[in-house]
């Protein structure tokens, strides 16, 4: 029969063995797509999959040769940053005053807000379209600046209300007997203590900016085109050329996995902000 320290560290065990099984498997993609673009593209079509194989970087160079991706790339991080920040600069005082000044309103508001991201994109594709015509916004980066900002903010300003509710409101009632405006209140009070969970909310924004494609393909063509659109520039109508597409995809992909990496302290700051109190 096993004592308990023996009980305890079997279900430690299976538990960390079950972790890395989880995370294999989600990390798998990746190193498939890395491992995919390493190859010829004969190899890459070959049935059954080829693990043993002579690394080649023809791939890479041939995407150097046929485009900037360090055009593609900058536009990805101007675009991306950008509409973050905005997103956050709009969500912080809406968020601020949903928490600390609720109302019977408060609730619908915010699922009415949730709510518009049930709608599908290609829904309102012909009036964006037409309005960024209009406005000469086609192939510009402000034009995506302000979509990506407009479709992300729901979900930044729940998760900011979110963090924000964790909040007790008498730490904010000491700063005000003190004293502090309203401004002074959220830079120098609530910031400070909810930067965890406003890192993760940054950080989740940012990678949804980075990743999404629909609007870039039809709002872009040369000029504003982020990475997404260069990916996608891989499929053509003679079909998928795996290995260069897996190369483009790696090249994507690798700047946002890094930041992600460096920033992992604060993403799990920020996601376990107020399980404790």
């Amino acid at each position: 029969m096993l004592t308990l320290k023996q009980s305890r560290r079997l279900q430690s065990v299976l538990v960390g063995t079950l972790a890395w099984a989880v995370a294999a498997l989600i990390f798998f993609p990746i190193f498939w797509m890395v491992l995919t673009s390493l190859k010829t593209e004969l190899d890459a079509f070959a049935t059954p999959p080829q693990f043993i194989f002579t690394p080649t970087l023809e791939n890479y160079l041939h995407i150097n040769e046929r485009s900037d991706y360090f055009a593609y790339a900058w536009n990805s991080v101007l675009i991306s940053f950008s509409a973050t920040l905005l997103c956050m600069l709009i969500a912080v005082p809406a968020a601020y005053s949903m928490a600390f000044f609720e109302t019977k309103r408060t609730k619908g508001t915010l699922l009415w807000m949730l709510s518009t991201k049930m709608l599908p994109p290609v829904g309102v594709l012909v009036p964006i379209y037409l309005l960024a015509k209009q406005f000469g916004l086609l192939d510009s980066r402000i034009a995506l600046i302000v979509i990506y900002t407009l479709i992300n903010l729901p979900i930044v300003v729940w998760m900011v209300y979110t963090y924000f509710k964790d909040i007790p409101g008498e730490i904010l009632e000491a700063a005000r007997l003190d004293g502090a405006t309203t401004w002074q209140e959220i830079v120098r009070v609530l910031l400070p203590i909810a930067r965890g969970g406003l890192a993760s909310t940054m950080l989740l924004s940012l990678i949804l900016c980075w990743n999404e494609a629909f609007w870039s393909l039809n709002l872009t063509s040369s000029a504003a085109a982020p990475l997404t659109a260069l990916v996608a520039s891989y499929s053509s109508p003679e079909g998928l050329f795996w290995a260069k597409l897996s190369a483009v995809s790696t090249l994507a992909c690798a700047p946002i996995l890094i930041f992600g990496w460096i920033s992992q302290k604060q993403l799990v700051r920020g996601l376990s902000f107020g399980a404790v109190k």
